[in-house]
């Protein structure tokens, strides 16, 4: 069992960057590939980013690249999603995961969600 706590979300001007951070429980975090998803309204649940247990790997949705970046601190059981360049198309409830292997449909463990909005 993981639990998972995002924080971080708000509301940023078009242009602007948010960090979203998310906080794990138990004593394996280091074991657990970590993904953020996101779903706007009215949408479906949409991939982002994941790292793998190590921080060696990394894999992108084609639309993330360049602005996204995601990172994990594992002395601190965190998780993070630095968001650049946000657009009114970005706005959406944010959510990480945890998943014991890199890949797009492991994803056991999942967070409540954080809001995420860009305004022109």
């Amino acid at each position: 069992q993981v639990q998972l706590v995002e924080s971080g979300g708000g509301l940023v001007q078009a242009g602007g960057s948010l960090r979203l951070s998310c906080a794990a429980s138990g004593r394996h975090f280091s074991s657990y590939v970590m993904g953020w998803f996101r779903q706007a309204p009215g949408k479906g649940r949409e991939f982002v980013a994941a790292i793998d247990g190590k921080g060696d790997s990394t894999d992108y949705a084609d639309s993330m690249k360049g602005r996204f970046t995601i990172s994990r601190d594992n002395a601190k059981n965190t998780v993070y999603l630095q968001m650049n360049s946000l657009k009114p198309e970005d706005t959406a409830v944010s959510s990480c995961a945890a998943a014991p292997f890199m890949g797009r449909h492991y994803y056991y463990w999942w967070g409540q969600g954080t809001h995420v909005t860009g305004y022109a």
